[in-house]
Protein backbone atom coordinates (compact mmCIF):
# COMPACT_ATOMS: atom_id res chain seq x y z
CA UNK A 1 0.00 0.00 0.00
CA UNK A 2 2.76 2.54 1.06
CA UNK A 3 4.60 1.50 -2.39
CA UNK A 4 1.49 1.91 -4.30
CA UNK A 5 1.00 5.39 -2.75
CA UNK A 6 4.66 6.90 -3.19
CA UNK A 7 4.73 5.08 -6.98
CA UNK A 8 1.28 7.37 -7.52
CA UNK A 9 2.95 10.48 -5.84
CA UNK A 10 6.36 10.28 -7.79
CA UNK A 11 4.13 10.03 -11.09
CA UNK A 12 1.72 13.07 -9.91
CA UNK A 13 5.12 15.22 -9.12
CA UNK A 14 6.64 14.08 -12.53
CA UNK A 15 3.72 15.01 -14.87
CA UNK A 16 3.52 18.61 -12.86
CA UNK A 17 6.87 19.41 -14.01
CA UNK A 18 6.24 17.98 -17.54
CA UNK A 19 3.41 20.30 -17.85
CA UNK A 20 5.44 23.04 -16.70
CA UNK A 21 8.03 22.31 -19.01
CA UNK A 22 5.51 22.58 -21.72
CA UNK A 23 4.15 25.60 -20.92
CA UNK A 24 7.75 27.41 -20.99
CA UNK A 25 8.45 29.65 -23.42
CA UNK A 26 10.41 28.63 -27.04
CA UNK A 27 13.05 30.67 -26.03
CA UNK A 28 13.31 29.58 -22.63
CA UNK A 29 13.34 25.54 -23.52
CA UNK A 30 17.25 26.75 -25.00
CA UNK A 31 20.69 26.00 -23.44
CA UNK A 32 21.53 29.09 -21.52
CA UNK A 33 24.66 29.16 -23.84
CA UNK A 34 22.23 29.14 -27.08
CA UNK A 35 20.47 32.73 -25.69
CA UNK A 36 20.51 35.76 -28.28
CA UNK A 37 20.93 39.29 -26.73
CA UNK A 38 17.22 39.54 -27.01
CA UNK A 39 16.71 36.17 -25.11
CA UNK A 40 19.13 37.57 -22.17
CA UNK A 41 17.31 40.58 -22.07
CA UNK A 42 13.80 38.86 -21.39
CA UNK A 43 15.41 36.67 -18.57
CA UNK A 44 16.37 40.10 -17.24
CA UNK A 45 13.01 41.54 -17.68
CA UNK A 46 11.57 37.89 -16.28
CA UNK A 47 14.40 38.50 -13.19
CA UNK A 48 13.12 42.13 -11.81
CA UNK A 49 9.76 41.59 -12.67
CA UNK A 50 9.12 41.17 -8.28
CA UNK A 51 11.83 43.67 -7.67
CA UNK A 52 10.78 46.53 -5.52
CA UNK A 53 11.88 49.91 -7.53
CA UNK A 54 14.64 52.03 -6.55
CA UNK A 55 14.19 54.38 -4.09
CA UNK A 56 14.89 58.25 -5.83
CA UNK A 57 18.27 59.30 -4.56
CA UNK A 58 19.57 55.15 -6.05
CA UNK A 59 18.25 56.11 -9.95
CA UNK A 60 20.66 56.51 -12.34
CA UNK A 61 20.87 60.31 -12.99
CA UNK A 62 18.63 60.03 -16.53
CA UNK A 63 16.00 58.46 -14.38
CA UNK A 64 15.48 60.52 -11.66
CA UNK A 65 13.21 63.43 -11.53
CA UNK A 66 14.47 66.80 -11.79
CA UNK A 67 14.19 69.46 -9.01
CA UNK A 68 10.87 71.52 -9.09
CA UNK A 69 11.27 75.21 -10.58
CA UNK A 70 9.96 78.19 -9.47
CA UNK A 71 9.97 80.35 -12.65
CA UNK A 72 8.30 83.43 -10.95
CA UNK A 73 11.06 83.76 -8.02
CA UNK A 74 14.19 83.47 -11.10
CA UNK A 75 15.57 86.67 -13.00
CA UNK A 76 14.56 86.24 -16.34
CA UNK A 77 16.83 88.73 -17.26
CA UNK A 78 19.98 87.27 -15.91
CA UNK A 79 20.35 83.94 -18.29
CA UNK A 80 23.17 82.81 -16.23
CA UNK A 81 21.36 82.53 -13.06
CA UNK A 82 18.25 81.18 -14.71
CA UNK A 83 20.76 78.22 -15.98
CA UNK A 84 22.13 77.65 -13.38
CA UNK A 85 18.91 76.60 -11.33
CA UNK A 86 18.37 74.67 -14.23
CA UNK A 87 21.46 72.65 -13.61
CA UNK A 88 20.77 71.83 -9.60
CA UNK A 89 21.76 68.06 -9.35
CA UNK A 90 22.55 67.49 -12.48
CA UNK A 91 26.37 66.18 -14.03
CA UNK A 92 27.89 69.09 -15.75
CA UNK A 93 31.48 69.21 -17.44
CA UNK A 94 33.53 72.36 -17.89
CA UNK A 95 36.18 73.10 -20.14
CA UNK A 96 39.53 74.60 -18.16
CA UNK A 97 43.34 75.54 -19.91
CA UNK A 98 45.94 76.60 -18.85
CA UNK A 99 47.95 79.80 -20.10
CA UNK A 100 51.37 79.49 -22.28
CA UNK A 101 51.00 76.24 -23.26
CA UNK A 102 52.86 74.70 -20.02
CA UNK A 103 54.10 70.74 -19.76
CA UNK A 104 51.44 68.03 -18.90
CA UNK A 105 52.71 68.23 -15.33
CA UNK A 106 52.93 71.87 -15.14
CA UNK A 107 48.86 71.85 -16.19
CA UNK A 108 49.03 68.81 -13.49
CA UNK A 109 50.08 70.46 -10.64
CA UNK A 110 48.11 73.69 -12.07
CA UNK A 111 44.68 72.07 -12.19
CA UNK A 112 45.59 70.23 -8.63
CA UNK A 113 46.09 73.29 -6.84
CA UNK A 114 42.56 74.77 -8.23
CA UNK A 115 40.56 71.91 -7.46
CA UNK A 116 41.97 71.35 -4.15
CA UNK A 117 40.60 75.18 -3.71
CA UNK A 118 37.47 74.15 -4.81
CA UNK A 119 37.25 71.49 -2.37
CA UNK A 120 38.53 73.70 0.37
CA UNK A 121 35.23 76.02 -0.60
CA UNK A 122 32.48 72.81 -0.59
CA UNK A 123 32.55 72.38 -4.21
CA UNK A 124 32.98 69.40 -5.66
CA UNK A 125 34.54 68.69 -9.32
CA UNK A 126 36.38 65.99 -10.29
CA UNK A 127 39.45 66.75 -12.42
CA UNK A 128 40.49 64.96 -15.96
CA UNK A 129 43.43 66.44 -17.81
CA UNK A 130 42.17 65.75 -21.86
CA UNK A 131 45.54 67.61 -23.21
CA UNK A 132 49.18 68.93 -22.15
CA UNK A 133 47.03 72.41 -21.30
CA UNK A 134 43.48 71.38 -21.30
CA UNK A 135 41.10 69.71 -18.35
CA UNK A 136 37.61 68.74 -17.78
CA UNK A 137 36.19 69.57 -13.93
CA UNK A 138 33.24 67.79 -13.54
CA UNK A 139 30.65 68.80 -10.79
CA UNK A 140 27.73 66.40 -9.61
CA UNK A 141 25.65 69.19 -8.95
CA UNK A 142 26.05 71.81 -11.93
CA UNK A 143 24.78 74.80 -9.89
CA UNK A 144 28.21 74.79 -8.18
CA UNK A 145 30.08 74.99 -12.09
CA UNK A 146 29.16 79.13 -11.91
CA UNK A 147 30.37 79.43 -8.30
CA UNK A 148 33.59 77.41 -9.85
CA UNK A 149 33.85 79.40 -12.52
CA UNK A 150 34.01 83.00 -10.55
CA UNK A 151 36.77 81.65 -9.21
CA UNK A 152 38.87 80.07 -11.80
CA UNK A 153 38.30 83.34 -13.92
CA UNK A 154 40.51 85.19 -10.84
CA UNK A 155 43.34 82.85 -11.25
CA UNK A 156 46.59 84.41 -13.45
CA UNK A 157 47.11 81.29 -15.17
CA UNK A 158 44.21 80.24 -16.92
CA UNK A 159 43.67 80.97 -20.55
CA UNK A 160 39.88 80.37 -20.67
CA UNK A 161 36.82 78.36 -19.35
CA UNK A 162 34.22 77.23 -21.53
CA UNK A 163 30.98 76.23 -19.60
CA UNK A 164 27.84 75.63 -21.22
CA UNK A 165 29.14 76.46 -24.91
CA UNK A 166 30.19 80.02 -23.31
CA UNK A 167 33.74 80.50 -23.68
CA UNK A 168 35.01 82.68 -20.92
CA UNK A 169 38.86 84.16 -21.08
CA UNK A 170 41.09 84.50 -17.88
CA UNK A 171 42.19 87.63 -16.33
CA UNK A 172 46.12 87.37 -18.09
CA UNK A 173 46.03 84.44 -20.32
CA UNK A 174 49.24 85.59 -21.88
CA UNK A 175 50.90 85.52 -18.88
CA UNK A 176 54.46 83.14 -18.64
CA UNK A 177 53.73 80.25 -16.22
CA UNK A 178 55.71 80.25 -12.97
CA UNK A 179 56.73 76.58 -12.87
CA UNK A 180 57.12 75.29 -9.48
CA UNK A 181 58.53 72.07 -10.70
CA UNK A 182 58.72 71.99 -14.38
CA UNK A 183 60.42 68.80 -15.85
CA UNK A 184 63.91 69.21 -17.58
Amino acid sequence: MVKTVLIALILWISLCSAKKAAQKPDWAKKDIRDFSDADMERLLDQWEEDEEPLPEDELPEHLRKPPALDLTKMDMSNPEAVLQATKKGQTLMMFVSVANKPSRARTEEITKIWQTSLWSNHIQAERYLIDDDRAIFMFKDGSQAWTAKEFLLEQEELKEVQLESQTYPGKKPDIKNKALRDEL
